[in-house]
């Protein structure tokens, strides 16, 4: 496998990983996976949450598919794209927990972006916080951000249709 296979097939995961993301959160963790999300929508004073088990469900991805790739492990039978498999979710992961945990929620460091696609994300998450519960929502992607505004209508809809109930009115 040549250097360039390898990156492509890096990229290619990472990008793959904000899609794996989206859909686990909208519909596990705003599913049956609720039970360790919530917490992550509530207001505590902990330093680590039970959403935080979800990490550790990534790790073990990028782990499996390290040891899928690893001749060490496997032999003969080893799969070297899963070790760039196992990378470009690593890559992702840190990504994520970056903008989510650090720029979003503020848990590793504190700046409030002003302007530029770090606001979007933020606006585009504490969006995603505007329902009460596991119903709606809008925004379930980490690394990729809709336009405030539509997600605002979206959220509207949603309450309108009796689909979501939202903390407080948007503004307009």
């Amino acid at each position: 496998m040549t250097t360039l296979d390898a990156a492509l097939i890096v990229a290619a995961t990472m990008l793959a990983m904000e899609g794996v993301a989206w859909s686990s959160h909208k519909y596990i963790m705003h599913g049956f996976g609720w039970a360790w999300h919530r917490d992550h929508h509530e207001p505590h004073d902990r330093v680590l949450e039970k959403n935080d088990l979800y990490a550790l469900v990534g790790a073990a991805m990028s782990i499996a598919m390290f040891a899928i790739g690893s001749p060490l492990l496997m032999g003969e039978r080893a799969w070297e794209p899963g070790t760039w498999i196992g990378l470009g979710i690593l890559g992702y992961g840190i990504i994520y927990s970056l903008i989510h945990d650090g720029l979003v929620h503020q848990r590793y460091f504190r700046w409030v972006p002003r302007r530029g696609y770090a606001r979007r994300l933020v606006q585009a998450h504490r969006l995603h916080h505007a329902t009460i519960g596991k119903e709606g929502g809008v925004s379930f992607g980490f690394v990729f951000a809709r336009d405030p505004a539509v997600l605002k209508r979206d959220l509207k809809a949603q309450r309108q249709a009796g689909i979501a109930v939202l903390r407080e009115a948007l503004e307009d």
